[in-house]
Order: C-alpha cells, then structure tokens, then sequence
C-alpha cells in the first residue's frame, strides 16, 4: 500500500470516526428508538433464539418490534455481532430486557461494529474497486477515486450517522464490479451474491450483473477465475 492510500485510509477512518460521535435518529425517542436499536434487536433475537425463529412472529420474537426483515447474511452478521456483545455485557442482548439499551458502552460498542465493517470489508474494496479502475480506464485514476469514494458523504452519514451497515454490501458490490474489470468472473458472481444475501438492495445493480454475466458465457470463449 502506498503512502496516499495510507493518508486516504487515516481520512476515511479518522472521518467517520468524528461522524460516530455525534447523535442518531430515534435517540431517547420509545418505544422504537430508531435504526440503532433495530440493529441492536437484530443481535439479540439472532444470539438467543434458533434459526428457524429469525424469521418468525411468536412471543419470543415480535415481528412489529423491528422484525428481521433482510438477507441472511444480514442475519449471520448480526449472530455474530450478539456473540460479542454478550461477552462484553450480557445485557446487551438479554431478551426483551434489552430493548431500548442506550449506555455510553453500548454506544461505543456499535458505533465500533461499523468502524470495524468499514475497515474489513467497504476501505478495501473501494481501493481494490479503484486499482481496476486505473488499470482497465485512464491511468493516474486511482487516488482520484479512492479519495472520492472513501469520504462520500452519503455513505458516512447513514452508516456512521443515522446507523446502518451498508457498507457490507456495498463493499461486497464494489468487490464484484472489481473482480468483473480484472476478468475473474466466478469472483464477481459469488461476491455479488454475497453482497445480495445481505441486503436486498443490491437488486438494483442485478439487472446490469446478470446481463454482463450473461453475455460473457454467450460470447466468450472461456471464463478467467
């Protein structure tokens, strides 16, 4: 890595670290108390409950109190995410005693599970994204789109501000649009996938996947993996 991906990294990270620690929609606002604590619940249903119950309206899990309502990768995430959280603070994810939780230590608990997703998954992506992208397009390209990808606003806000976990299947998505630029198209397919089992928002950039993907198996010899 060089020395301006390092300083687009520090930015990005230092950023969105800034962003975490200022309020969130639904704070102090019962009986939902907004995105944060969706993401919270998702933890304690997915730790406490089996598999077969995720999804499913009972006593244990009320679907009208942010019912888990994305991919199962989402599901997985947030399984392992209640893991931790149990191990740091069991009342983190206690069934129903747990709702509505809004310590300073959770706080900076999940604030951190994003940071930690952006550092993982959405950082590297966007910088293997924009390799492709110097190599495929014009060259001197990539610390151009790094920058403009690691500090765009919107993606900050609502995952480090409003609380989300985009950046997972964002930076699966980014993954695969890397992977389709370099040729490794089995790459491209297993990631999409990826970033579609955890949120189905990714529908939106299927259509332009499928065609790609369809017309290189009708009109090329051989896939590069």
């Amino acid at each position: 890595m060089s020395s301006e991906e390092l300083a687009i990294v520090f930015v990005a990270i230092s950023l969105r670290s800034i962003i975490s620690m200022s309020s969130y929609s639904g704070l102090n606002k019962p009986p939902m108390f907004g995105d944060y604590e969706a993401q919270r619940h998702w933890q304690e249903i997915t730790f406490n409950l089996e598999v077969k119950l995720w999804y499913t309206n009972s006593t244990l899990n009320d679907l009208q109190y942010w019912g888990l309502d994305y991919p199962p990768l989402t599901a997985y995430h947030s399984y392992l995410l209640g893991h931790v959280a149990e191990r740091l603070n069991h009342s983190y994810v206690e069934l129903h005693k747990s709702r509505g939780i809004e310590s300073k230590e959770h706080k900076s608990y999940m604030r951190f599970t994003v940071l930690a997703a952006d550092a993982l998954i959405f950082i590297p992506a966007i910088l293997a994204l924009s390799n492709c992208m110097d190599r495929t397009f014009k060259k001197n390209l990539r610390q151009k789109m790094q920058l403009l990808f690691a500090i765009y606003p919107g993606q900050m806000l609502i995952d480090n501000g409003h609380f989300q976990y985009n950046n997972m299947s964002l930076g699966l998505a980014s993954v695969a649009v890397a992977a389709l630029l370099c040729d490794r198209n089995y790459v491209a397919a297993f990631t999409f996938t990826l970033a579609l089992n955890y949120k189905q928002m990714e529908l939106y950039h299927s259509l332009p996947f499928f065609a790609y993907l369809l017309s290189t198996s009708l009109f090329k010899k051989r896939y590069i993996f």
